[in-house]
């Protein structure tokens, strides 16, 4: 048989059984149609007054950058203190669930877990800069988890003040002595080493109840963070001098609480949008701080002519042993509190020893 018959043969059989010959023809390409996302929502609690300069902005640029970032995915609501909770409960409103996240600081749940202070500041300890170091290079950040993990809640580092000042005060501090007897408002360790100089340490006091405290005499003293918000407060109207340094606070750190159950239930991209966008504004609050405490320290000086007062060094020193003392006491008490001490002290040793060369060096008398 031919060729062209054989060929013609095998066609009339397959139309004859019914079925039609494969014809290769190009594919189109398929489009599944768009899925749309189901957009997340979640409520943002802190402790400081609404849109508060550097402590109550930080929140609201991190849910803009959230927001930004998974392109409307993931939008957080920022509510001020009081008004979805007290601004001392936020830590209690992320661990039950209530919200989803909060805004503050460590030192405020020493009577829930007296380590969480060492991620806020310690008395003469590590500044900004060191802080940052220790919590995301020489494993801070590691043992802030632990202590948070029996809360359901998970850290992250959210801004950081920079060196607070010593306080306003309607007494002036000529010796440790003086420190016998002074009601101040002090949160922390530091009131804990206030009290152990006789001093009595108030920790309940918010921003916006100073200036009526020191008016009325219920307190005589009261550190708040430094010029950018104590200038605002109106504290100079109500004091006689601000002391420095800020010995109490050298670095303070604040904290973004998230909500562990509700951070597990995120896509692996937002939880890493979550992460940077914590990591941007803990460096941004820092950077508004000091822009922001240079500008409000020319004006308390040049324009309300504020008298700035140093602590004397008997007094440091007196508070500086105080402080090694109260850590000391504090790790007999709590397990927890002394595996941080130590790894905090270890660092702060080597910390304070490179910087021996490098930056303090520069602290000289022009």
């Amino acid at each position: 048989m031919g060729k062209v018959k054989q060929t013609c043969w095998l066609i009339g059989l397959t139309l004859l059984l019914g079925c039609q010959p494969e014809v290769q023809t190009p594919q189109a390409e398929v489009q599944s149609p768009a899925v749309p996302y189901q957009a997340i929502k979640w409520r943002l609690a802190t402790s400081w007054p609404k849109n508060l300069a550097g402590l109550g902005m930080a929140p609201e640029r991190f849910a803009q950058l959230v927001e930004q970032m998974s392109n409307g995915r993931l939008s957080i609501d920022v509510y001020g203190a009081g008004e979805l909770m007290p601004a001392l409960s936020v830590f209690d409103g992320v661990s039950q669930g209530t919200v989803q996240m909060a805004h503050s600081a460590a030192y405020y749940w020493k009577g829930k877990a007296p380590a969480a202070q060492f991620f806020s500041s310690i008395p003469f300890g590590l500044n900004a800069q060191q802080m940052n170091a220790w919590l995301h290079y020489g494993g801070g950040m590691a043992l802030w988890e632990e202590v948070y993990q029996p809360f359901g809640v998970l850290p992250l580092a959210g801004g950081n003040t920079g060196m607070q000042m010593g306080g306003w005060f309607n007494r002036i501090i000529h010796s440790p002595e003086d420190i016998k007897g002074l009601k101040m408002r002090l949160p922390g360790i530091g009131g804990e080493v206030l009290k152990k100089l006789g001093g009595i340490p108030v920790d309940e006091l918010a921003g916006r109840e100073l200036y009526g405290a020191l008016q009325t005499g219920a307190i005589d003293a009261a550190e708040w963070v430094g010029p950018y918000n104590d200038l605002p407060l109106g504290l100079n109207q109500v004091a006689k001098y601000y002391y420095y340094p800020g010995w109490h606070e050298p670095g303070s750190t604040m904290e973004f609480l998230i909500n562990k159950q509700a951070f597990a239930a995120l896509a692996p991209d937002l939880q890493a949008i979550v992460k940077v966008a914590a990591r941007a504004v803990n460096q941004d609050m820092l950077d508004d701080y000091t822009q922001g405490h240079i500008a409000a320290m020319n004006a308390l000086i040049d324009e309300h002519s504020v008298e700035i007062k140093p602590f004397p060094s008997s007094v440091l020193l007196a508070l500086k042993q105080a402080r090694d003392d109260v850590l000391a006491q504090e790790a007999t008490k709590d397990p927890l509190f002394a595996k941080v001490l130590q790894a905090y002290l270890a660092n702060e040793t080597a910390v304070k020893r490179y910087f021996r060369y490098t930056e303090d060096a520069l602290n000289y008398h022009e």
